[in-house]
């Protein structure tokens, strides 16, 4: 997805394809909303994660035992 901003009637088609029914004065909360989330993500994607492991490897346990060291 572009950075360019979801359109009320971006978000009806793209509603319509998945199979949701989408009523008309619901268009433009959903496209905000999307615009949002997408926005949300965004940043997230910007983070670097290179040294951290993946969440398999935390062990809750260690944690709060180092905590109360």
């Amino acid at each position: 997805m572009s950075s360019a901003e979801l359109s009320p009637a971006d978000a009806a088609r793209w509603a319509a394809r998945a199979g949701l029914p989408l009523p008309a004065d619901r268009h433009a909360v959903v496209a905000a909303t999307a615009d949002h989330i997408h926005s949300v993500v965004a940043v997230l994607r910007e983070l670097d994660f290179g040294d951290t492991p993946p969440a398999l490897a935390y062990r809750a346990e260690q944690e709060t035992h180092d905590a109360a060291v």
